[in-house]
């Protein structure tokens, strides 16, 4: 057997930056500000209680809740930019996620890589019908990709191709083996 270990033309190869990503359903970014308020509210009710038992502190309360409120601002904003810059797609070997506001990252997982698919809920998503999809690949603890924000029966239907690209792939791999 010739082991060869030929050079490879990079400028021919696929460009991911090309690939058309799909956005996630727009509930979802009811769901970021909903989050967003919550963490805001127990951060304000917090702040509350300082004040309410720190006397010095209580002359500056306005400075305090007008943090607060930048910080609000602050994140809703970030929050929509993420939210606008969230995708996802699915071609014919790989499933593909970015997002990002400052630095943008886009995540590819070959389905021949995919060891197991998972949904998940949250209490707040299932209020508009959303769930994420979580995808795992060998060796990793935590799912390599999370897309959140996808109709639950999209989402599925998102799964059960991924699985029966995973039971291809194996049976595939056990005919080559005999």
């Amino acid at each position: 057997m010739n082991f060869t270990n030929e050079t490879i033309n990079i400028t021919e190869l696929p460009k991911f930056e090309e690939v058309s990503f799909l956005p996630l359903h727009k509930d979802y970014w009811k769901i970021i500000l909903i989050g967003n308020f919550i963490f805001l509210s127990m951060m304000s009710l917090g702040l509350g209680i300082f004040l309410f038992f720190n006397e010095e502190a209580r002359g500056y309360w306005y400075l305090f809740y007008a943090a607060a409120f930048l910080l609000f601002l602050l994140s809703v904003g970030f929050g929509k930019l993420s939210f606008k810059k969230r995708g996802f797609a699915f071609r014919q070997h790989d499933v593909l996620y970015k997002s990002g506001v400052i630095a943008e990252t886009t995540t590819i997982i070959p389905y021949s890589r995919v060891q197991h698919v998972a949904l998940h809920e949250g209490f707040i998503a299932r209020q508009f019908g959303l769930t994420s999809i979580q995808i795992f690949t060998a060796g990793g603890g935590d799912s390599d990709i999370e897309i959140p924000g996808i109709e639950k029966d999209k989402a599925q239907n998102i799964k059960q191709l991924l699985m029966s690209k995973l039971t291809s792939d194996m049976t595939n791999t056990d005919v080559e083996n005999e």
